[in-house]
């Protein structure tokens, strides 16, 4: 009995010998699928870029400057203040101080009254030196072309790289500010709670080839049409495809060209 006992105890582990021998199965966990949902179609989306290319062929950014190094001060003084309250500050500016190096001749007190008009001002000028130090010292007086080494910069977010990437030079990106923070959630193109959410999800939902100006359109689109305090859906060329639940008009606005934009002199 006892090696009868002994053996019905043995059993087990030569059957798990004997199965263990077999090819185990594996389970591979795939990745979710990248794609964003959206509650317009891929059509839709289409159509809706198109009507925004007719609109404005060629958008234009409404921060005044002359090269790559005014533009990233230009842009890093216009957090929480408009474009032209920073062009109104700015054109003495950067008539006397268009270069990092005269910008750090120029100095911080001085830097500081040209720019006195903007909020949060005293912070600012501080910024503007800071980064126009760096330029200097890490990167030869040269403006970066990646947005890793730009936002190393004082005073230089996500927003602000991916407008200079943009504009000075030539690269698809989206730079998420409040008004296209907004744009997007409200019509519900992107929602998301962060910019950058929003800029990701607008980054897979934006048609590739509409997406180098679609930062612009979205920005004058809200600026001047999809108003935060009341949008003006009658002049609105993409009323009929507008899924927001503000929506007061669902024909939409004579798609014509619009005049040239005047950078510099845009009312907000």
């Amino acid at each position: 009995m006892a090696a009868e006992y002994r053996f019905s105890m043995a059993s087990p582990k030569l059957k798990s010998s004997a199965t263990s021998s077999q090819p185990a199965k594996i389970t591979v966990r795939r990745k979710k699928a990248t794609t964003v949902r959206s509650v317009y179609s891929e059509a839709e989306r289409e159509e809706m870029f198109r009507r925004f290319s007719v609109q404005r062929p060629e958008p234009k950014g409404e921060l005044e400057h002359s090269n790559p190094f005014t533009l990233v001060v230009a842009v890093a003084l216009s957090a929480q203040a408009t474009d032209a309250g920073v062009n109104k500050a700015t054109r003495a500016l950067f008539k006397i101080a268009d270069t990092p190096e005269k910008m750090l001749d120029l100095g911080e007190e001085k830097v500081r009254d040209y720019i006195k008009t903007i909020g949060l001002y005293r912070n600012k000028a501080k910024n503007v030196i800071a980064l126009s130090r760096m330029l200097v010292d890490v990167f030869g007086g040269v403006v970066p072309e990646t947005r890793d080494e730009l936002v190393m910069l004082p005073g230089v977010g996500r927003k602000t790289a991916n407008v200079v990437l943009s504009m000075a030079f030539g690269q698809a990106t989206m730079a998420v500010d409040t008004h296209i923070f907004r744009i997007a959630n409200r019509i519900r193109l992107a929602p998301g709670k962060t910019p950058d959410e929003v800029e990701a999800r607008l980054m897979k939902v934006i048609p590739k080839h509409y997406l180098y100006h679609a930062h612009h359109w979205l920005i004058l689109h809200g600026r001047y049409t999809c108003k935060a305090r009341r949008p003006e859906c009658e002049r609105c060329v993409i009323a009929d495809l507008c899924r927001s639940p503000e929506k007061t008009c669902d024909v939409p606005a004579p798609l014509v060209e619009l005049p040239p934009q005047v950078i510099g002199e845009a009312v907000e």
